[in-house]
Parts: C-alpha cells; structure tokens; sequence
C-alpha cells in the first residue's frame, strides 16, 4: 500500500492541543491523527457499511452522501 501525503490547515490552539493529547498517549501527532482517522473509518463502517470503491482524494470529490 502507497503512502501519501497530505497538508491540512489548522488552528495554532487546536495543534497545540492535538499535540498535548498525542503526547499524553505517548504518540506523535502524525501517529494521533492516524489513529483517531483508523477509528473514524472503523465508525463509519460500523455505522454505514463496508466502504467499497474508491474517491480519489486529487479530485477533491464529494461523495454523494447517504445511500
């Protein structure tokens, strides 16, 4: 599996408080937000479904929603 990047624009407080969170979990903040992204994912699918198909994130694509 490919490894991507990618840039997000966040408040400073918002960061800083991400960052105290990851450190408290003994994690850093790149780790921290794959983790609560993992469990987000995991929530969905719980919720709605296995997530079949793809949206290419370049396209920058809304999904369409509920089905």
């Amino acid at each position: 599996m490919a490894v991507k990047s990618v840039s997000i624009r966040i408040e400073e407080e918002m960061l800083e408080q991400l960052a105290y969170v990851a450190d408290f979990e003994g994690r850093s903040i790149n780790s921290h937000i794959l983790v609560l992204i993992r469990q987000n994912i995991d929530a969905f699918e719980r919720a709605q479904g296995k997530i079949e198909g793809v949206i290419r994130p370049a396209k920058n694509v809304k999904p369409s929603g509920k089905k």
